[in-house]
């Protein structure tokens, strides 16, 4: 079809699709990674950008989580991680999207609890952009239960969080806790 428009001269719009991941990724988990890693089969451009300005009281500082999670991003083929920027944030997330030229902001679900704080916040950011998209993911099964917090808790208490967090995580997750 390219090549057709082509020889009859007429222009080529393709426009790129390009989605924004917002979370703290305090830490980030095997669960975000997979999220992260379904999302660029479907968007040309994946931001994975970590809110600094946020209710929640984060254990790592922002400076940690980027270095974190940009380390992370670093160990995944080159195929997925050329579509990957990592960011950090502190506006609304429909205004970083448009900063951005987002269309899709990713969510990702892993129990049924979160489907409706999540479907609330899809509404809210429709009604401040409706040209933005919210797309919910799930993790593959074996991640589902992971969460930042229960992976700080195990942490905090001496436990063995490798099956959890990648190894960028565990370092930082090691120092905090000793």
């Amino acid at each position: 079809m390219k090549r057709l428009l082509q020889q009859l001269d007429w222009p080529i719009i393709m426009s790129k699709k390009i989605a924004l991941y917002p979370g703290t990724f305090d830490p980030i988990t095997f669960g975000h990674l997979d999220i992260v890693k379904r999302a660029t089969s479907i968007v040309d451009t994946v931001y994975v950008a970590i809110a600094s300005n946020n209710e929640k009281k984060c254990l790592l500082s922002l400076k940690d989580r980027l270095i974190i999670v940009k380390k992370t991003i670093q160990s995944l083929p080159k195929s997925i991680k050329k579509k990957i920027n990592v960011v950090s944030f502190d506006d609304l997330t429909v205004n970083y999207c448009k900063k951005i030229k987002a269309s899709i902001i990713i969510r990702g679900l892993r129990v049924v609890a979160d489907f409706e704080y999540e479907f609330q916040l899809s509404g809210m950011n429709s009604k401040l952009d409706k040209n933005i998209q919210t797309i919910f993911l799930t993790a593959d099964i074996e991640n589902q239960a992971i969460s930042s917090k229960m992976v700080k808790e195990i942490a905090s208490l001496r436990g063995n969080v490798a099956k959890f967090a990648p190894k960028a995580a565990l370092m930082y997750l090691k120092k905090k806790y000793k």
